[in-house]
């Protein structure tokens, strides 16, 4: 190598330079700069590595200029840690100098001009070693900085050898990995094939930029649209989700932004054509595509398709949504091995839970036939007047005894004579089933200042009291998974750990907050430091209750579904639709 002597002709170590650069793709002062310091660490080794020598080469003439350099420091000069120390071969105190130049100032350098020398066997060994190093810190930073702003990108490349399952696909300046998971099931590649991924993350780690590819992310199937649908690309049609089972299934929602196009058949192409390009470069993958709406409900009505949904309940707070589906459409809607629901799921974001009309209607038996039993138990009425109230909409004994009277009087039968003493007997009621709870929190030994921590009701002092939690400081020191319950191991298996709350069913929000109110009557933290609560938003007065009739939801979604009827490919192409629906309806 040409380092291995600073005797070598000085145009030669520009040669090399700007080869190794051209070969490289990096900037050749980078190249420079490596064997300046290789040939600084081979002087080093020659007259000493305490000496602080330094290698110049001039990137125009190639002059090397080799130096050793004396700096001036204070008299009481102190190392700045424990590991430095006074070097009095690169390092000379200001009394000293000044006894040889009357010039002497602090920081002023001696710089002596060593002459050219040659390299032994190690010493070339380790400027060469130095040299690859710098050089190759150089690519994995271009490497980097090539692929840092492409993330989301559909590149091309050659499979450059494949290694437990994960395959190195050669990018051109660089390479990328797909391990086994991010590639589609059953799909094999050999050496030298040519491959279109998807770049899902690109990453600084210590041995290089890991630049990590996939054909199973949902961005590369969004991307394959953009490719082949000219709308897609312009940005008419924005593709606002999209979930898949890598080599089986995927679902994609749409949206126009202008109306008179139809993204679902626009994605879908004359025949089939549009989509048939992306399903063969999956490998045979089913597209469900079906048109976004901003109305939750209605959108994850479409996402379930080709089931048919009768009814549906929000639980915003749980992020949990109830669906609602005819016993004959539940195999369907569930999907293959749950395939439908949990690509639903996915796509809207929402914890999807699908029960049949018969179990809905079992259930709201059930739970009719409850209420009335405490109506009667509470109040001291007979069936008649208890189930008159369940099916008014009162589900507790509080609705009943803190609304206004006249929601009570209007039913018919019913007089303000009644509503007054129907609340009057609920208001009992509750007077007694608090007393009988205060005495049993007594007799549990929790303190009365755990009632006044925000949040903390007499039922929740009970279960804290029975929980072991008697004081403010008990349930200021408690975690989260201790409220609402959690999972440890035990053994080297997953043990569930009941809550003291778990029954209350609290959201991991509310359970914070108990503790850190409980915190603030400690003592422990300001109230300032509570998080402020978000505004909520404000609904429809039709959509109050969270619950959403199928036939208004598809009253509005009927054009939609008539898209999706005429943009279904005929004959041969329909097979993308149509498999996918037997399959589910096998299942």
């Amino acid at each position: 190598m040409a380092v291995a002597g600073v005797s070598a002709n000085r145009l030669e170590l520009l040669q090399i330079a700007d080869a190794v650069a051209r070969e490289k793709n990096i900037d050749k002062e980078i190249v420079v700069e490596a064997i300046e310091e290789a040939i600084q660490k081979g002087a080093k080794s020659r007259y000493g590595a305490h000496h602080d020598i330094r290698a110049k080469i001039d990137i125009k003439s190639g002059e090397l200029a080799l130096t050793r350099h004396v700096t001036i420091v204070e008299d009481d000069w102190q190392p700045e840690d424990e590991l430095e120390e006074f070097n009095d071969s690169a390092m000379v105190r200001l009394k000293d100098a000044m006894k040889r130049d009357p010039e002497a100032v602090v920081g002023k350098e001696y710089i002596e001009h060593l002459p050219p020398f040659e390299f032994g066997r190690v010493q070339t060994q380790m400027a060469r070693q130095v040299v690859m190093g710098k050089v190759r810190d150089a690519e994995r930073a271009n490497q980097y900085e090539e692929f840092k702003d492409r993330v989301g990108e559909i590149v091309n490349g050659t499979v450059k050898r494949v290694e437990y399952g994960n395959t190195i696909v050669d990018l051109g300046r660089g390479e990328g990995i797909m391990r086994r998971n991010d590639s589609i099931p059953r799909e094999v590649f050999n050496i030298g094939d040519r491959i279109r991924t998807y770049i899902y993350d690109v990453r600084p780690e210590a041995k290089g930029p890991q630049v990590m590819l996939s054909r199973s992310h949902p961005g590369f199937m969004a991307k394959l649209f953009a490719q082949e649908v000219p709308e897609v690309y312009d940005g008419v049609i924005e593709i606002r989700a999209a979930a898949r089972d890598a080599g089986s299934r995927a679902k994609m929602a749409v949206l126009s932004n202008d109306s008179s196009i139809d993204p679902v058949g626009a994605c879908v192409g004359m025949r089939g054509s549009r989509v048939q390009a992306v399903v063969a470069e999956l490998q045979g993958e089913k597209i469900d595509i079906i048109q976004w709406n901003q109305d939750e409900p209605t959108f994850i009505v479409n996402a379930l398709a080709p089931a048919e949904v009768s009814k549906v309940v929000l639980d915003e707070e749980a992020d949990r949504v109830e669906v609602v589906v005819p016993d004959e459409q539940l195999s369907l809607a569930i999907g293959r091995r749950g395939q439908n629901v949990r690509l639903a799921s996915q796509l809207t974001g929402w914890q999807i839970d699908i029960i049949t009309e018969s179990q809905d209607s079992e259930r709201r038996q059930k739970e009719f036939t409850e209420r009335t039993a405490l109506f009667q138990e509470a109040l001291d009425v007979d069936e008649v007047i208890a189930q008159l109230l369940v099916t008014e909409g009162f589900a507790t004994v509080e609705d009943l005894a803190f609304v206004e009277p006249y929601e009570i009087s209007d039913i018919e039968g019913f007089d303000e004579e009644t509503a007054e003493e129907l609340q009057a007997r609920a208001r009992d009621f509750l007077d007694r089933q608090a007393a009988e709870q205060d005495g049993k929190r007594k007799a549990l030994g929790v303190e009365d200042g755990v009632l006044e921590v925000p949040g903390v009701t007499l039922p929740i002092a009970v279960a804290l009291g029975e929980g072991g939690v008697k004081t403010v400081e008990d349930l200021a020191d408690l975690a989260t998974d201790e409220i609402r319950g959690g999972y440890e191991v035990r053994g080297g298996e997953r043990v569930k750990v009941p809550g003291v709350l778990e029954s209350f069913s609290l959201s991991q929000e509310d359970a914070e907050m108990l503790i850190l109110q409980a915190r603030v009557a400690a003592g422990w933290i300001d109230a300032s430091e509570l998080p402020q609560p978000e505004p909520e938003p404000e609904y429809e007065e039709e959509f109050a209750e969270g619950e959403y009739d199928a036939e208004s939801v598809f009253s509005g979604a009927a054009s939609e579904g008539e898209a999706v009827e005429e943009a279904a490919p005929e004959g041969d192409d329909a097979e993308v639709f149509a498999e996918d629906s037997d399959e589910s309806q096998d299942a």
